[in-house]
């Protein structure tokens, strides 16, 4: 039995999303770091990264942040607050722009994170980033990439890369199962594929995945708490030990993202529960 995402498109949920995160969710004064480093020759393959202040000489754990936006919309100084919240906690925070519908289709905007994941892990060192601990997250659309490159090996063999390089991933307010490609949405970042099987993360769920936490809002009609439920249980049955699923009372579909801002974590304590289980992986 398939899950699918409500019919009411994401676009506009996160479109609205972009413009407090640029200004009434970030607190004053930038973290240090680095903006616009280029990841391959596109305009669009760029990434921001946050970096602790006062970090000193010891290597810190790294976070690759994927924002969500129907694989249509999106821009990586709209989520500087969760660069700031992150980095505020300890954590190497890496940002990315990637190519988006409609110049591109499935898979050209996974492909573009494993590009991205690549120059990380091959450069985070100069940032103050340990390469070898380096942690997925995303939120709605970037939770379906970033759990797609965990769980399908073939984006990370790629470029060069192992599934073992991933520490673990964080997937937030994700869909995960959605045949039919039956809204708007889907049909022109999906429709084109051959076996829309391979397009779906619970499809890829195997007992030597890292260690993942789902988080979803009990009132999401955006993207359905299912989504986050049925691959939590997918990953059980296929003999993995290291999952773990959280629904958050009352909170919608944006708001996993918006708690994570030091602002708004009074919404849900979504930013303790992703940093507390990065700490333990």
């Amino acid at each position: 039995m398939t899950t699918r995402i409500a019919r009411r498109t994401i676009l506009p949920l996160l479109a609205g999303l972009a413009l407090p995160a640029c200004a009434a969710l970030r607190p004053g004064g930038l973290t240090e770091g680095a903006r616009d480093v280029a990841y391959g020759a596109h305009p669009r393959q760029r990434m921001d990264i946050y970096v602790p202040q006062g970090g000193g000489g010891t290597l810190k754990p790294v976070v690759f942040f994927i924002y969500g936006g129907s694989w249509a919309n999106g821009a990586k100084e709209s989520y500087s607050f969760v660069g700031d919240a992150l980095s505020a906690r300890g954590f190497v925070t890496v940002i990315a722009d990637y190519r988006l519908v409609p110049e591109v289709r499935f898979p050209v905007f996974i492909e573009d994170g494993a590009l991205a994941l690549r120059f990380v892990r091959d450069n985070i060192a100069r940032f103050g980033g340990a390469p070898r601990d380096l942690h997925l997250m995303g939120h709605s659309a970037g939770a379906y990439n970033a759990m797609m490159l965990t769980l399908d090996k073939r984006y990370l063999a790629a470029v060069g890369m192992r599934s073992g390089d991933i520490r673990a991933t964080i997937g937030l307010s994700g869909p995960y199962d959605f045949l039919p490609f039956d809204i708007d949405v889907t049909k022109e970042a999906f429709g084109n594929a051959r076996d829309p099987a391979r397009t779906q993360p619970i499809n890829f769920a195997r007992s030597d995945a890292p260690p993942i936490f789902l988080a979803t809002g009990s009132d999401d009609t955006t993207v359905l708490p299912r989504n986050s439920e049925r691959l939590a249980l997918a990953l059980s049955k296929a003999g993995s030990r290291s999952v773990s699923l959280k629904i958050y009372p009352g909170l919608g579909h944006a708001g996993t993202a918006t708690a994570l801002s030091r602002l708004l974590e009074w919404q849900a304590p979504v930013l303790d529960d992703t940093v507390a289980f990065l700490r333990m992986t």
